[in-house]
């Protein structure tokens, strides 16, 4: 994957503790890379694993560090993956991600989650700012969610759904409007800017349909394209606006 550029006048931290946090190694194994001379400061071998750098000034192996301002990926999440770190949950979408990016501090995280039976957008970022901006009800982001049906819905469910007055068991606020296209009888394509626990599958249900598929299409202005089910492209950081890193 290609590298982003590096701001050589960005904050300086101790060399174990950046690499660390960029998923190299533990802080403790820099002193071994240093005696293997796999890292270099301003084009000197690193000998302090304690001296402060900037990010722009190191090399592993000869090569610019990897993603050191952060990462922001959208990737085509597969059905059978679930948005968690817990190992007990079951296999993870992040497991798609290279190694080194998984062991980041801030680690990689979605913005917003979509549930294992779910495919489609997926945003994936260790930038904190970010995910609690997206997420965030009052930015009303719209996200386009395509589902098959084992019924067709009942008549009015479209002004239903976008008069913002449907109540859902156990939530104390009704769905915000929200918009329903049919594409075909069984066929729906729901349009909302909230992300309540399972609120696609659990609004259908309140009028007797069952969600067999659930796929999401579109995230703000954002598209799949032509990325498969488990491929993800990077987006520049500043995509949604300029962000900082929290961590």
């Amino acid at each position: 994957m290609p590298r982003r550029s590096v701001d050589l006048h960005a904050g300086v931290r101790r060399l174990d503790q950046l690499l660390a946090n960029l998923g190299y190694c533990s802080r403790r194994e820099v002193r071994d890379w240093l005696k293997a001379g796999r890292v270099t400061v301003r084009g000197q071998p690193a000998k302090d694993a304690g001296q402060k750098v900037a990010a722009g000034e190191v090399l592993v192996d000869g090569e610019g560090l990897d993603h050191p301002d952060g990462i922001l990926l959208l990737l085509h999440k597969p059905t059978g993956l679930v948005c968690s770190h817990e190992e007990r949950e079951g296999p993870n979408a992040y497991s798609l991600l290279p190694a080194r990016w998984r062991a980041r501090n801030p680690q990689v995280t979605s913005i917003g989650r979509l549930d294992k039976d779910t495919s489609g957008l997926l945003l994936l970022t260790d930038q904190s700012q970010l995910v609690h901006r997206l997420t965030s009800p009052k930015h009303k982001v719209p996200k386009v969610y395509r589902a098959t049906l084992d019924r067709e819905p009942p008549a009015g469910v479209a002004e239903l759904f976008a008069s913002g007055t449907l109540q859902l068991d156990g939530e104390k606020a009704p769905c915000a409007p929200a918009q329903l296209r049919m594409l075909a009888a069984q066929e729906a394509e729901l349009t909302l800017t909230e992300g309540k626990y399972h609120q696609v599958r659990r609004m259908f249900a309140s009028q007797g349909c069952t969600v067999l598929t659930l796929h999401r299409s579109h995230f703000g202005d954002l598209a799949l394209g032509d990325l498969t089910a488990g491929q993800w492209r990077e987006l520049p950081l500043d995509f949604f606006g300029t962000t900082e890193n929290s961590g």
